[in-house]
């Protein structure tokens, strides 16, 4: 494919080619199947797949529990929620369940499971159809957290994690779904998990962040550019298992580090790369770690949002902070 597509499509596209390729993924949801999905991730599928497409009941916990039942006997479900917000009824199936598959029967099942969300603000909708919990869901053994950044992520990850052998949490950022497009090949090709992709690189500080706020960290770096200031930019992509090696060797290098996530910050994961950094690269520090992070508060109504999440003078401010010039 020679024309760009946007990332929604790109996930589209992913599914497709899995679907064309394994005869055992199975794509499952509310509204996946002739409604192609809230955001139209999955139009096209029931045409094509009608037999491997199943429009559930709007209740989450049996989605989960269903795709459970499903991967223990060897197919590979992708289970869509609606919303983030929404995945909260599935967490006790997702966790004490999925997660624990592998340990349990002591490697002799596999939950090979995507769970997809839209995931997020930035789109002027209300709570639980704009929050991030990925740090939720990267506290818990046994499972992968993923989010994509770009149309070519989304779809080389999304075939790498349909083709993972144990359960992966995959969050869809909905503010960039039609904002980014790009070229991408539909060759099959899946780009590695557990591994974070240095954007820009830099010598004088490691901007890390990942989801949409990629974009706000690449436009900070570029105001930053012109200041003489050279920010290295890394998208974490895999939330859980965190790539240190990526992260230690720019941080050995640049001495400085912002974190920024659109999460709030009590706990998130952004304290998890600070901690590390600290255990692994303190005598490389040359001052302290900054995190630009989402309020400790519930995702505010449209008029409030945006001045809750972090922004490009936001990271600029705190980069700034961090080399000595506020």
């Amino acid at each position: 494919m020679t024309t760009p597509i946007t990332l929604v499509e790109a996930v589209n596209q992913a599914l497709h080619y899995e679907m064309s390729h394994d005869k055992e993924v199975i794509v499952l949801g509310e509204d996946v199947g002739k409604n192609g999905g809230v955001f139209r991730a999955t139009v096209g599928l029931y045409d094509k797949f009608p037999q491997r497409v199943l429009d559930t009941p709007l209740a989450e916990s049996m989605i989960a529990g269903l795709s459970i039942g499903m991967s223990v006997q060897g197919l590979k479900p992708v289970a869509e929620f609606q919303f983030e917000g929404f995945i909260y009824p599935a967490f006790n199936q997702i966790i004490s369940h999925a997660s624990r598959m592998r340990n349990r029967s002591r490697g002799r099942m596999h939950c090979p499971i995507v769970f997809r969300a839209p995931f997020g603000g930035g789109i002027h909708a209300p709570e639980h159809h704009s929050e991030s919990p990925e740090a939720l869901f990267a506290h818990i053994p046994g499972l992968r957290v993923v989010i994509p950044s770009s149309p070519a992520k989304a779809y080389g990850l999304l075939l790498a994690a349909i083709r993972d052998p144990d359960p992966v949490i995959f969050f869809e950022p909905k503010r960039i779904y039609r904002k980014i497009k790009q070229v991408v090949p539909d060759h099959g090709k899946a780009l590695p998990l557990d591994k974070a992709f240095v954007l820009k690189p830099g010598q004088d500080v490691t901007v890390i962040s990942w989801g949409a706020l990629v974009y706000e960290t690449l436009d900070s770096a570029k105001r930053l550019q012109e200041e003489n200031i050279s920010a290295e930019v890394i998208d974490l992509a895999t939330i859980k298992p965190i790539d240190k090696q990526t992260i230690f060797e720019s941080v050995r290098k640049t001495g400085r580090v912002v974190i920024v996530h659109e999460a709030i910050k009590t706990c998130g994961v952004g304290a998890e790369i600070a901690a590390l950094i600290s255990e692994n690269c303190f005598h490389d520090l040359t001052a302290p770690i900054i995190r630009v992070t989402g309020y400790d508060i519930i995702v505010p109504y449209a008029q409030l949002e945006q001045q809750s999440m972090p922004t490009v003078e936001k990271i600029t401010s705190a980069v700034k902070q961090t080399m000595g010039l506020l």
